[in-house]
C-alpha cells in the first residue's frame, strides 16, 4: 500500500465526513446534554479519524491495525449514541438511519483496511 498520507486514505475522508454530519447534528441536542450525550457522541465520532491518523503515522503494520481497531470500537460507539439520541428522540428516524448506513460505510472500509494489511503483514 503506497499511501503518501493517512489524507489519502478514502477511509479516513469518509470518516471526516461523517465526523462533521453528526458535530452539526449534535449542535441541536438540549442544551442539558451539552455535557453528557453531546459531549460523548463529539468525542467518540472524532476519535475515529484521529486514530485513522495516528496508527497511519506509527513504524509497524501491526501498530496501525492496532488504531484501525481502536476506530472500529469508537464507531461502534457512536452508532449506539446515534441510537440512543433517536431514542430521546434528538435525532429523527430517518437521520438516524442515514447515519447508521455511513457508520456501517466505514466500518466495512476500516475491515477490508485492516483485512488487506494482515494480508500484506503475513
Amino acid at each position: 500500500m503506497n499511501v503518501k498520507s493517512y489524507r489519502d486514505l478514502l477511509v479516513w475522508q469518509k470518516s471526516m465526513d461523517l465526523c462533521v454530519e453528526i458535530h452539526t447534528l449534535v449542535l441541536t441536542f438540549p442544551k442539558h446534554e451539552l455535557f453528557g450525550l453531546s459531549s460523548q457522541l463529539n468525542r467518540a465520532i472524532v476519535s475515529v479519524p484521529s486514530n485513522i491518523a495516528e496508527g497511519h503515522g506509527r513504524r509497524t503494520t501491526a501498530d496501525f491495525i492496532h488504531f484501525l481497531s481502536i476506530s472500529r470500537g469508537s464507531l461502534n460507539e457512536v452508532e449506539m449514541q446515534l441510537t440512543l439520541g433517536m431514542r430521546y428522540h434528538y435525532i429523527p428516524v430517518a437521520e438516524h438511519d442515514h447515519l447508521l448506513d455511513q457508520c456501517a460505510e466505514v466500518g466495512r472500509m476500516l475491515n477490508g483496511l485492516m483485512d488487506a494489511l494482515e494480508r500484506r503483514n503475513s
